[in-house]
């Protein structure tokens, strides 16, 4: 399991300014994301730099970093495909799920091997119906 209070580090470029409004701000870990309320969300967009868009974007992966004990990299999978809650993910069949992390993959062209399966898309949905009772 990861350890939340880690310092947030690889964010993707499409990131990189709303890093640097978190980064200004202090708020340096995926907890504390998590916890930025609308209002606060807002006050860091303020800038102009950062899209108040993307900062609910990772406050969405900062939860299912912090609430599942996902990796960002898949938390940001999870995200893109259309799956932004733990919530949303206990809704779904592993098959299902496993159809749209690969269909986003695929779109992106990453060549590589498919980071979700049936057995860790079992383990994900396993974790957020835990996580709903």
């Amino acid at each position: 399991m990861p350890d939340f209070n880690d310092a947030i580090e690889e964010l993707p470029q499409s990131f990189r300014r709303e890093k640097q409004e978190l980064d200004q701000a202090g708020i340096k870990n995926w907890s504390a994301i998590c916890g930025l309320t609308d209002l606060e969300l807002s006050q860091l967009a303020r800038s102009g730099q950062a899209s108040a868009r993307n900062l609910k974007r990772l406050r969405g992966m900062a939860d299912l970093v912090c609430s599942l004990g996902l990796p960002p990299q898949d938390a940001a999978l999870l995200m893109h495909a259309g799956i932004a809650t733990p919530a949303a993910l206990a809704t779904c069949s592993p098959e299902r799920l496993v159809r749209q992390t690969g269909r986003l993959e695929r779109s992106l062209g990453t060549k590589r091997p498919a980071v979700v399966d049936l057995r860790v898309a079992s383990d994900w949905i396993q974790r957020a119906r835990q996580l709903a009772n």
